[in-house]
């Protein structure tokens, strides 16, 4: 009987390595994973905050700035949908704002940075979504310029309510 029961073992073995063989032969080998440590960043949209990375941008200035690759060739993208980022005063908590998130049509890792400034005489508010931004643009107390940066950002996490 234990004749039985260690031929099944080995057998139940070997097709577990081949299985997990097959499933690794069966797409693009990226190598060995590993852990690194990487900052995450916060950002809204419609609402909500989604958690992001920021890995690279086509400013030298940014790069250095911000510890991340620059890349001059992601500059040249064009059509990409927009994170707003709120310049000099803000309302406590303000976050980058995404035009779009995973799962959307428009949604792409890289983004077209457009500065949001709050002119003298407004009183900033919390933004969290662009349609807010559209909105306020209407009231005169926002304006926003386009930055001529691509940023490399990643959203790695959609966070709900």
């Amino acid at each position: 009987m234990s004749r039985k029961i260690a031929f099944a073992s080995a057998a139940a073995l070997l097709a577990a390595a081949l299985a997990a063989t097959a499933h690794a032969a069966s797409g693009p080998a990226m190598g060995p994973s590993a852990r690194i440590l990487r900052p995450a960043f916060h950002g809204y949209y419609d609402g909500h905050k989604d958690t992001y990375l920021n890995t690279d941008v086509s400013s030298k200035a940014e790069a250095t700035a911000m510890h991340i690759n620059y890349s001059a060739k992601i500059g040249k993208v064009t059509g990409l949908p927009e994170i707003y980022l709120v310049q000099g005063r803000a309302a406590p908590g303000q976050l980058a704002i995404f035009g779009s998130e995973p799962g959307e049509a428009n949604y792409s890792p890289l983004w077209s940075e457009t500065i949001l400034t709050w002119k003298a005489n407004a009183k900033p508010v919390l933004i969290t979504s662009d349609t807010q931004i559209n909105k306020i643009e209407k009231t005169g107390t926002l304006s926003e310029r386009d930055a001529h940066v691509v940023l490399n950002c990643p959203i790695i996490k959609v966070g709900k309510g």
